[in-house]
């Protein structure tokens, strides 16, 4: 299964990915379930680099530890869970950033393994993640949109 939203944000992919790069300074900001942020391996935005999140989703907390696995600048950033167990049911998430004339469309992806039963028993659980990924690409689109009007 995968779960995709895709939001479409007038500002440069620079200034997008800018905003992941800072993420330690923009976890908090970018959506009010979000708990905290911190680099624990490697040099910031990178592959192989590895950071630790927290955040509510349908009022439970979710912690993970994740590494970079595929990182271009202004296009795309992978990353996967580094708990073996989070990784068999949650193998990888994903944002790309493609350019157009107005800006760019920011597409996150989670990849997700589970049969119909599976999908059914947590439909509940999937909608509030889809219901959260939908928060953080309005919310995102609200940030770098007001950040790239407020620039002189």
């Amino acid at each position: 299964m995968l779960l995709e939203e895709a939001t479409r944000v007038s500002a440069p992919p620079e200034a997008i990915y800018r905003f992941f790069e800072t993420m330690d300074a923009n976890y908090e900001r970018w959506h009010p379930d979000h708990i905290e942020f911190r680099w624990v391996g490697g040099d910031g935005l990178a592959q192989g680099a590895e950071a630790y999140f927290e955040e509510r989703i349908a009022g439970k907390t979710q912690q993970k530890t994740v590494r970079f696995t595929e990182v271009v600048p202004d296009r795309y950033i992978e990353f996967k869970p580094t708990s073996l167990l989070v990784g068999l049911l949650m193998p990888s998430i994903s944002f790309t950033i493609d350019p157009h004339e107005n800006g760019c469309d920011v597409t996150q992806r989670i990849k997700i393994r589970t049969g119909p039963i599976g999908a059914r028993l947590n439909r509940r659980e999937f909608d509030a993640v889809r219901a959260h990924m939908q928060e953080e690409g309005e919310n995102l689109k609200t940030l770098l949109e007001r950040e790239v009007v407020s620039e002189p």
